[in-house]
């Protein structure tokens, strides 16, 4: 039963990663830039974000 829980944990992490990153990348360079995030930067930030 906790292989089955585990599974579901990652998958809704995964989710919320994938989220985030999907949010962020539709926001414009401009709107990026102020709240201090580079495109290039979006997955850093969001798997550090949901790793704290």
């Amino acid at each position: 039963m906790t292989s089955i829980k585990s599974i579901s944990d990652k998958f809704g992490a995964w989710r919320r990663y994938r989220e985030a990153v999907r949010e962020l990348s539709s926001l414009s360079d401009r709107e990026l830039a102020d709240i201090g995030i580079r495109r290039g930067d979006i997955h850093f930030v969001v798997s550090n974000a949901l790793a704290a």
